[in-house]
């Protein structure tokens, strides 16, 4: 089953925001879920971030940097299910909170439908919405870096 390129949603209402990108990609599971969890390499292939402190395991906090800001963002990773999926939270549930969920789906042979979902959520989001940035432009670059990178190594030799 190929799906077009890129599939970017996004659904607001007054206290919360879901973000959501899928694409195919031509690699394994496995290999994804590599520069997925590779802390260190992670800004070698993903240009919409500069840097992750720490390591991206169950239970762990990591620290991403990001360009355009000073601002670090502390998620802690839970629901690990290697090569399948992971989620990166922050925040008080009500008042503010971010949870981004990553999930590989193998389609076949070599195949892998990467979908990253983010939703935004609490009284406070309500106040901030509209001083969010473009996370369409954000969530379609992030995918089309991991497909460049996963595929550019599933190439034999």
């Amino acid at each position: 089953m190929e799906k077009r390129e890129i599939e970017y949603s996004q659904v607001k209402n007054i206290f919360s925001m879901t973000c959501r990108v899928e694409v195919a990609i031509h690699a394994k599971a496995e290999n994804i879920w590599r520069l997925l969890t590779n802390a260190k390499g992670f800004s070698n292939w993903n240009s919409t971030v500069t840097a992750i402190d720490g390591e991206i395991r169950e239970g762990q906090r990591i620290r991403i940097h990001v360009p355009g800001t000073a601002r670090t963002f502390k998620p802690k990773v839970s629901g690990v299910v290697a090569n399948k999926m992971m989620t990166w939270s922050d925040g008080v549930p009500s008042i503010f909170k971010g949870a981004r969920t990553f999930e590989l789906k193998p389609c076949g042979d070599a195949l892998t439908e990467f979908i990253m979902e983010e939703q935004f959520s609490g009284f406070v989001f309500a106040l901030v919405k509209n001083k969010l940035p473009d996370f369409k432009l954000i969530f379609e670059t992030y995918a089309v870096d991991l497909k460049n990178e996963a595929e550019r190594l599933e190439l034999p030799g």
